[in-house]
């Protein structure tokens, strides 16, 4: 299992900095009140949407994230960027 505490920091760091979606959607977010808020949705993304992500940070698409979270796309890409993850996955 991995640090969420250690995790979630990298995400507030490098909120409005660029980063790509699977099929090479460009996007920034900014993250207020524990919610990631992407510039390509008017959806808000829990801070808890991504721990829970965690537990599936190991695959290779969204295909197991698609009916369980919100915004799946944009939390694959946040967390699957080497900023975000560095060395820990």
């Amino acid at each position: 299992m991995f640090d969420f505490n250690k995790v979630w920091p990298r995400v507030e760091k490098h909120a409005e900095e660029e980063f790509l979606q699977i099929k090479s959607g460009k996007f920034t977010y900014m993250v207020d009140g524990g919610h990631v808020y992407a510039s390509r949705t008017k959806q808000r993304i829990p801070k808890s949407h991504f721990k829970k992500t965690l537990e599936f940070v190991l695959i290779n698409s969204t295909m197991p994230l698609q009916k369980k979270l919100r915004g799946p796309s944009y939390i694959f890409a946040i967390l699957m960027d080497r900023r975000i993850r560095q060395d820990d996955w």
